[in-house]
């Protein structure tokens, strides 16, 4: 399903989109279509990123956390 939207763009992107459009022989419509679901494809991976560096902070702080349990169980049974 499609829907209909209204779109303002500059003069200059416009001119460039026709001109690709024209020498490519693709619709200008399938062309936004592409353009906009490969900028929503780096959008997500950048989020994704981000997210991903978050959590892995979180598991970082969190091993850190287990392993000092660890080092100071050790040290409590060889007497340290």
């Amino acid at each position: 399903m499609s829907k209909i939207l209204s779109l303002k763009m500059r003069d200059d992107i416009y001119q460039e989109t026709e001109t690709i459009t024209q020498k490519t022989h693709v619709a200008r419509n399938a062309y936004i279509n592409a353009a906009v679901a490969f900028y929503n494809k780096l959008k997500k991976r950048v989020l994704l990123k981000k997210e991903l560096a978050q959590e892995s902070q979180v598991v970082r702080d969190n091993s850190m956390e287990v392993l000092k349990v660890f080092e100071a169980f050790e040290d409590e049974i060889s007497g340290r």
